[in-house]
């Protein structure tokens, strides 16, 4: 069985950034996965995230640019992250207080180990913490 994968907001970022130090590394790993797999995943907050961040970051018609992409695109599935999961991921932060996980990132890990994917497209080493496969694969600390 092909798996799906979880796209979080580092990848989508690091997609619309030019100067993003993980541009080109994004712009080869994301056809290769439209290729190799049936569909990708991402959160309406990360969604949100990743909005805001372009936005400050590249300015109003980036972003807005994003969300279109985002709502347009047939491959992608966009989960809403309903309270009974944000309550768990309130658990989660409570119980890794020792990591630097954010809300976003603990709603994702949720996801994902409901979802029973394993694989996250990202370049935030929080996921690996978590006990994920980052795609691409980054070394740790970065």
């Amino acid at each position: 069985m092909i798996k799906r994968v979880f796209v979080d907001s580092s990848a989508w970022y690091a997609l619309r950034d030019e100067d993003d130090a993980n541009h080109a590394s994004a712009q080869e790993t994301l056809p290769l996965l439209l290729s190799e797999r049936p569909g990708l995943i991402t959160s309406n907050h990360v969604i949100g995230e990743s909005y805001t961040l372009i936005r400050s970051s590249l300015g109003h018609a980036s972003a807005f640019s994003f969300l279109r992409h985002i709502q347009e695109s047939p491959r992608l599935e966009r989960l809403f992250t309903p309270e009974e999961f944000e309550k768990d991921a309130y658990l989660f932060l409570h119980k890794y207080q020792d990591q630097t996980f954010s809300f976003v990132d603990a709603t994702s890990f949720v996801w994902m180990k409901k979802l029973g994917l394993t694989e996250v497209f990202t370049f935030d080493n929080h996921f690996a913490v978590a006990g994920f496969l980052l795609l691409p694969t980054i070394k740790p600390g970065t």
